[in-house]
Parts: C-alpha cells; structure tokens; sequence
C-alpha cells in the first residue's frame, strides 16, 4: 500500500495583497475539494500572531495523488499568482502520517 503525502507551506503575504491571496486560495482549496478525490486535506491556515501569514495543509492518498495535484490545470493557474502575493519564499516541508 502506498504511503500518503503531505506537506505544510508557510506563506507569508504582502500586506497589499492579502486579500487577493485569500482569494486565490479559496478558489484553489474549492477545486481541490470538488476535483481531487484523493486529496484527503488540503486547508488554509491564517495566524492568530500575524495576519500576514498563513499555512496551507495538505495530504495526498499517495504520491500519484499528490503528482496529478502538481499537474491538474487549475493549479498552474492560480499557483503563480498566488506565489506573487509573497512577501518572502515559501517554505515548504513534506510529512508523514504516523497513524
């Protein structure tokens, strides 16, 4: 059986931008939810510390779940827009479930 794939990505926005991110978040968060099945959780996460940062979780059935996210048409859509709302590189870092 294959092991699932998640990962964490701590986005810290432009102040200015904040509301266009929020924005291409939802529409991203809405299209993974209604056309990745195998997208098990995929949220975005905004401090209570900073406003301008946020956290987008994610876990994938597998890692072909995870690649055909990578791939699906939506997210070359929204993804670099959504990078140029960034203050700062993405940090990103991958996991794995213990349970």
């Amino acid at each position: 059986m294959s092991e699932a794939r998640s990962f964490i990505a701590k986005l810290v926005v432009k102040p200015e931008r904040r509301d266009e991110f929020v924005n291409l978040q939802s529409e991203l968060k809405g299209l993974v939810h209604a056309q990745e099945p195998d997208a098990l959780v995929y949220e975005l996460l905004q401090s209570d510390d900073d406003p301008n940062t946020f956290f987008c979780v994610a876990t994938f059935k597998d890692q072909g779940a995870f690649d055909h996210h990578m791939g699906i048409d939506f997210h070359d859509r929204l993804v670099p827009p959504i990078l140029d709302c960034l203050a700062q590189d993405m940090e990103l870092s991958f996991h794995r479930s213990l349970s």
